[in-house]
């Protein structure tokens, strides 16, 4: 029997590519971004965002989710070392590119609201700005922060990578620093790779030391700042800083 014949007004419906679905999702994502709140979208699906550039028809969503399960969050994966990303199967240059320009952009703006204020008048914000630039690290990194006599911020000084019980601190040359910078005040901060901001008998004699440096010469010590994975601690709330 011949088949029968289609209504010259109802041609057969063409069939969906997946660069068509790609491109519905995508728009579908867009639509969510630019109307819904800052939780619009699933961490995933930021990731999933970033891809967009780098792979313009592919379904980046795969991806996106190896890239969260290997790095374990969102901002694991924004401040992954491009060295890590690259041994992940469909990371180009391309790809990692979006992702550390996202990075550098939100260290930016965190830098920049916590740098509008004095920081102990907009402390949240600075802890803030830590989190998103050490939380992730791999590796420790020690840090001062040099304030003025309205607290305000004169220099933000890496000291440089390594364990404060190394050789990579020295309390004199931390406060000299500021000497020479003219500043009133200092922070210390640095970060656990481990995650567990606790601080160890080397974090707080290094504080004791530096303290006692800082008085000699006029300055003051008002914290110590050790970050963690979502959390931190800071000696002074402890009572640490002193002897």
């Amino acid at each position: 029997m011949a088949a029968p014949l289609l209504p010259l007004d109802e041609p057969p419906a063409a069939p969906v590519r997946a660069a068509d679905g790609a491109a519905g999702h995508r728009a579908r994502l867009r639509q969510r971004l630019l109307t819904g709140g800052p939780d619009a979208l699933a961490d995933y699906e930021i990731v999933e965002f970033l891809l967009f550039g780098a792979n313009p028809r592919g379904d980046t969503k795969p991806l996106a989710k190896d890239l969260l399960r290997r790095f374990g969050s969102l901002a694991g994966v924004l401040d992954a070392d491009p060295i890590l990303l690259r041994q992940v199967k469909g990371m180009g240059e391309g790809a990692i590119g979006a992702l550390r320009i996202a990075a550098v952009a939100a260290r930016r703006m965190a830098q920049g609201q916590a740098r509008a204020r004095p920081v102990l008048a907009n402390w949240q914000a600075l802890i803030d700005y830590l989190s998103i630039d050490m939380a992730h690290l791999t590796t420790e990194r020690v840090r001062v922060l040099y304030l003025d006599s309205r607290n305000g911020l004169i220099d933000d000084h890496n000291f440089g990578n390594g364990t404060v019980d190394g050789a990579a601190v020295y309390a004199r040359e931390v406060v000299l620093k500021g000497a020479n910078i003219g500043a009133a005040a200092l922070i210390l901060v640095h970060n656990h790779p481990s995650g567990n901001p606790e601080p160890s008998r080397a974090d707080i004699e290094l504080t004791h030391q530096i303290a006692d440096v800082a008085h000699a010469m006029g300055i003051t010590l008002h914290d110590h700042v050790i970050v963690g994975r979502g959390q931190h601690v800071s000696l002074r709330a402890r009572g640490l800083l002193a002897r």
